[in-house]
């Protein structure tokens, strides 16, 4: 019998329908079972999308679809959304249930297609992969079934200094509204026009028809998301710059900026250099000034405040928190937790990634998809000082049982409300900073 896996930080292939739920007015049809898609959205809570709510039309698999297969049932379901609701994509998603049985899903929406409606169906039954995974499935599908369809008038790579940005996973990221809006406002800061594709910043499906336009790909993942980048490349010839974790403070913000720009003029974006260095300079100066002031609150309460941290979270914010609390805030990473099922092939060069962070302290790093395992090692740990744990919201009792403290970063986050919070940049990186020490403060002792 196979182990249990308690805690699982993500969902099931299906959970992707957070993907279709963040393209402005795109809807997710859902051919499963009755409750995956409540199921779904309880997991992420604030989840909501142009339907309404916690709306996905599902069609609700039942015995008599598993008999005689549902395909009439998802037919009348997407006509009857379109009936109901004025979409500018519809894209059906497959459970668990429709994909046992062998549901012949593509005809269907072949017929809808066929009448001129914009529609796009993708195989995620909760057994084929995670949503990590299920996201570039899912965006890959738009991309051949509709995006493909407006290619005439959008010509490869013919606005030199335009991108597609790939990188926060809608919902799955706490943060990814905040962090999208501060991406784009960086990268429009050094020149460039930016195709963010989900959330509020996007253009809706305008933008997405505009994507082959794009002379090239920034991707900040270590694995998720990579093969859209390399679809991207193989059907419009557009190359991709990937950076390996989220760019949160100075540092790696910078970094991931100066990567940014020399990629762009290899591909012939002719930006200016002048302009896009006084721009990074005007915000690395900002952000050192708040750090200047926050030298006199560090000095006062330094007794007080924690000196190592666990991440429990997916490997872009490890990597990412782990880089920013060493260097810019003295926090020293000890164990950290990889909880997003990262597959066996990416995690040697996460792993080197990590320990490139400091070439004079060795950084453990676990990847672990059973966060219950990982509360047990925890509990298990002994170190001097003050601790802080970085993870969900079902780490806060583990905090509180090792006398702790504690900042709720990842889904699911029942103790926190996040609307447009950012994590990513300077500004990011001060945010971080104010949610650990208003944490500390708040339980001051």
């Amino acid at each position: 019998m196979s182990d249990i896996i308690e805690q699982e930080r993500y969902t099931c292939a299906i959970g992707a329908l957070q993907s279709v739920v963040a393209i402005p007015r795109a809807v997710p049809i859902l051919h499963s079972g009755p409750g995956c898609g409540n199921m779904i959205q309880g997991f992420f809570e604030r989840s909501t999308g142009y339907a309404g709510g916690s709306t996905s039309p599902c069609t609700n698999f039942t015995e008599k679809e598993v008999v005689f297969g549902g395909t009439d049932r998802l037919r009348e379901n997407i006509a009857n959304t379109y009936k109901i609701l004025d979409t500018d994509l519809q894209v059906v998603l497959t459970g668990c249930t429709a994909g046992i049985v062998g549901d012949d899903v593509e005809p269907v929406v072949e017929e809808f297609r066929e009448d001129g409606k914009p529609i796009v169906s993708v195989e995620t039954a909760g057994f084929k992969c995670s949503n990590f995974e299920a996201h570039s499935l899912v965006v890959n599908a738009v991309i051949d079934q509709y995006v493909s369809r407006f290619e005439e008038e959008n010509p490869f790579r013919s606005e030199r200094a335009t991108v597609n940005l790939f990188a926060s996973l809608p919902y799955q990221d706490p943060f990814w509204k905040g962090n999208l809006r501060e991406y784009k406002r960086l990268l429009e800061g050094i020149g460039l026009s930016v195709h963010v594709l989900f959330g509020p910043e996007s253009g809706g499906v305008r933008e997405w028809q505009q994507i082959p336009k794009a002379n090239f790909n920034i991707l900040v993942s270590p694995w998720y998301g990579l093969p859209i980048a390399e679809h991207l490349e193989e059907v419009y010839g557009q190359p991709f710059t990937q950076y390996p974790n989220i760019p949160i403070g100075a540092n790696e913000t910078e970094r991931f900026l100066r990567q940014v720009l020399a990629f762009a003029n290899e591909q012939g974006a002719e930006l200016d250099l002048g302009a896009a260095e006084a721009f990074i300079r005007h915000e690395r100066e900002a952000y050192y000034e708040e750090i200047d002031n926050l030298a006199t609150f560090l000095l006062e309460f330094r007794y007080g405040l924690p000196n190592h941290v666990h991440i429990v979270h997916d490997s872009g914010y490890v990597l990412g928190l782990s880089k920013f609390l060493l260097h810019e805030v003295g926090i020293v990473p000890k164990e950290q937790f990889v909880v997003d099922n990262t597959p066996k092939r990416f995690q040697e060069q996460i792993a080197s990634e990590l320990q490139n962070t400091s070439d004079k302290k060795v950084i453990p790093l676990t990847f672990e998809p059973d966060a219950g395992k990982v509360q047990d090692t925890i509990r298990s740990l002994h170190h001097g000082g003050r601790g802080l744990i970085i993870g969900s919201g079902w780490d806060k009792e583990l905090a509180r049982e090792k006398d702790y403290d504690f900042l709720s970063a990842s889904v699911p986050t029942p103790y926190r409300l996040v609307m447009t919070t950012n994590y990513v940049g300077f500004s990011g990186g001060l945010r971080v900073i104010e949610d650990i020490y208003g944490t500390v403060l708040a339980t001051y002792r």
